[in-house]
């Protein structure tokens, strides 16, 4: 019993274990359900990705699959398997991942389900500014991913700046993204009419959202960069938490709030926009992630790594089915996800509807 006469260990409900490094100095507080559904989710997706590595009009018996990946197959299965599935399949896994953390940053700031970036308009800036790359400048594979991310990071600030009143609140953000949003796919679609018919056309397929025909070129680069965003995002995990408290309490505990608040906006846009310049638009994994984790887990808000872990399994799902439901022929992964995300998304509008 201490001083106060209350139990020294208080029970909350869910096992928490600290892990302490360096006497103390460095330590690691994490929930063992959350972590437990993490590590779950992870291997599944994994599971998924070695059925995807495996499936294909060139089939390859799961073993093969593995000696493979560990460098220990024959010719052509490491052909078949490492050079030609593995860096869609890797693409998708780390993709996913992007989506579920920006998704998880921003309904975090917004404080609603619905503040993802497909909705909130982000997506829609970097998808214009990856089209003025390649219908007016004809850019490189890393001229359109520059312009994808400065399209994105210019519609945050100016849906930031529209929204700021003495502080941004999550609803204002919201309403202000949708209409900036509308007024951007108008623009776009201005753009491809004007644009020449072959580059309307190859513009508007990776507008979809595709991972058709990527390879070691784009998962490389996508790789490091998102090797420096994912870090920040994770780093960032605990004054976004703190920001949910509300400002007032974020500044007690010694966060600056709209610093961070900005901070975890360009953060969260950074990570969109490297899937759109990589793959193009794909819809309503942001949106759907955060939320589908945060209802496995139980926990009071969304949760940065949880939402990573189901986005990388959302889109990796996605992907076989968009490779594999229509056989031969393969859809953009895109289609799939808007046409899954649909039903998610009227299902959380009538449930946020019946809250009010």
């Amino acid at each position: 019993m201490s001083n106060l006469g209350l139990p020294a260990g208080i029970d909350f409900g869910r096992p928490i274990r600290s892990l302490r490094w360096f006497g103390g100095r460095v330590s690691l507080r994490f929930d063992i359900k959350t972590a437990t559904i993490c590590l779950t989710l992870l291997a599944i997706a994994l599971v998924v990705a070695l059925v995807t590595l495996a499936s294909g009009d060139y089939q390859v018996p799961l073993p093969d699959v593995v000696r493979a990946l560990l460098g220990q197959g024959e010719g052509r299965i490491h052909m078949v398997v490492v050079e030609w599935r593995l860096p869609r399949t890797a693409l998708a896994l780390l993709l996913g991942a992007a989506l579920g953390m920006g998704g998880a940053i921003f309904q975090s700031l917004t404080r609603n389900p619905l503040g993802s970036p497909d909705i909130i308009g982000f997506d829609a800036g970097a998808f214009t500014g990856a089209l003025i790359v390649i219908t007016l400048l004809h850019g490189s594979y890393y001229a359109i991913a520059g312009g994808a991310l400065f399209g994105g990071l210019v519609t945050a600030l100016v849906v930031y700046a529209l929204a700021y009143n003495r502080g941004v609140q999550g609803f204002r953000l919201i309403i202000v993204g949708i209409g900036v949003s509308a007024m951007l796919t108008a623009l776009n679609t201005w753009i491809l009419l004007r644009a020449k018919l072959e580059v309307a056309m190859a513009a508007a397929i990776w507008g979809a959202g595709t991972l058709n025909g990527l390879d070691l070129d784009r998962l490389f680069p996508a790789m490091i960069i998102l090797a420096v965003l994912m870090p920040l995002a994770m780093l960032m995990s605990r004054p976004m938490g703190q920001l949910e408290l509300g400002d007032d309490a974020a500044r007690a505990l010694g966060v600056n709030a709209e610093r961070t608040r900005l901070a975890l906006l360009v953060l969260g846009v950074a990570l969109t926009a490297t899937v759109t310049a990589t793959a193009g638009p794909i819809g309503f994994v942001a949106l759907s992630a955060p939320q589908l984790a945060r209802r496995l887990t139980g926990t009071a808000s969304v949760a940065i790594l949880p939402a990573a872990a189901m986005g990388a399994l959302l889109l990796a799902v996605a992907d076989f089915v968009a490779q594999r439901a229509f056989a031969p022929t393969q859809i953009p992964v895109g289609i799939v996800t808007v046409s899954l995300g649909g039903i998610y998304f009227v299902w959380l509008l009538l449930r946020e509807a019946r809250r009010q």
